[in-house]
């Protein structure tokens, strides 16, 4: 298989023999991975709602955390591992768009709780079939047996960076 890693490990066995380049090639694989599922296969579904992928990741967040009582900002921005000053600029969008509300915080007057809009219920529940539809789209080169052993293998990754 001849891909942007293999060749970039091909070039560096030359230059540099002396280097694993596996390693890299998993990373530099993992990457490309990453950026041609959102860029090719996601973004063009959430534009079509007129969603950003950062601004569906707090929708889905919301319906499957807490769609009637809301989450803080800080626990949103926590649950989809980005700044809370880029999670402000979203929900600001999201609130803007109709989607989602800002209230205020039954036990923390100094907090407050961002939750679902009917509107943005009905979007991300209607959003989640396509969602996972194209998911089983973007896995379908793997059996279910690899993608079972790729979960896994991703699990421990994440898990060990997170150690």
């Amino acid at each position: 298989m001849t891909d942007r890693a293999s060749r970039a490990a091909a070039e560096w066995a030359v230059q540099r023999p002396d280097l694993d380049m596996l390693p890299m090639e998993v990373l530099g694989r993992l990457n490309e991975a990453s950026q041609l599922i959102v860029r090719e296969r996601q973004a063009p579904i959430f534009s079509g709602y007129g969603l950003q992928p950062g601004e569906f990741d707090v929708l889905a967040t919301l319906r499957r955390a807490a769609p009637q009582t809301g989450l803080t900002p800080t626990a949103l921005f926590e649950a989809t591992m980005m700044s809370s000053g880029g999670m402000t600029a979203r929900i600001d969008r999201l609130e803007k768009a109709g989607l989602v509300e800002r209230g205020p915080h039954p036990s923390d007057r100094r907090a407050t709780l961002v939750k679902l809009t009917v509107k943005g219920f009905d979007l991300i529940d209607g959003m989640m079939s396509i969602h996972e539809r194209t998911a089983q789209e973007i896995l379908s080169p793997l059996s279910r047996e690899e993608q079972t052993l790729l979960n896994g293998l991703l699990a421990r990754l994440v898990s060990g960076l997170n150690a």
